[in-house]
């Protein structure tokens, strides 16, 4: 027997809003695992400092892939879980490990803003539908990836 999920949120818009949030989830990974790797291979003469800050990043964005599966199963919906779901659903590339650090911050600072504007688009479809608990989540991501892009920005010496 299957329960009726009545939280005030039409099937069809929790439908929407998880799609959506699906996206934002793909996008997070592959960030996650891109900074990951990224925090695994940088190296020169910043590579301590480099190496913390991509670790406080990646710690972070890990905790929010979790809070982003469960509002997705909040809403009634499977959260996408094979990584030929995650590829098909993102369009950040895989990192590249030869590349030299300013290198790397400079694409992980590019796909944060990808990821902003995922979040921006799922944002706007949760408002849409009156989906306050996920405007929430979106709000707090988009905080998250705006604060890591600066701080990504700033340490390759722009605005």
């Amino acid at each position: 027997m299957t329960a009726t999920i009545d939280t005030g949120l039409t099937k069809a818009a929790r439908t929407d809003v998880a799609q959506e949030l699906s996206k934002v989830l793909a996008d997070s990974f592959a960030v996650y695992l891109k900074t990951h790797g990224y925090h695994w291979n940088v190296r020169g003469p910043e590579f301590f400092t480099l190496h913390t800050l991509l670790e406080q990043q990646y710690r972070e964005i890990w905790a929010a892939l979790d809070e982003i599966a469960e509002r997705i199963r909040a809403l009634g919906e499977f959260a996408p879980q094979a990584q030929s779901t995650f590829a098909n659903l993102t369009s950040i590339k895989d990192g590249d490990p030869d590349k030299d650090a300013p290198a790397m911050l400079k694409e992980l600072m590019k796909d944060h803003e990808i990821l902003i504007a995922t979040c921006r688009a799922a944002l706007t479809v949760a408002d849409d539908d009156s989906d306050d608990v996920s405007v929430d989540l979106l709000t707090q991501r988009l905080a998250a990836h705006e604060k890591s892009a600066w701080m990504l920005r700033s340490t390759l010496g722009g605005r």
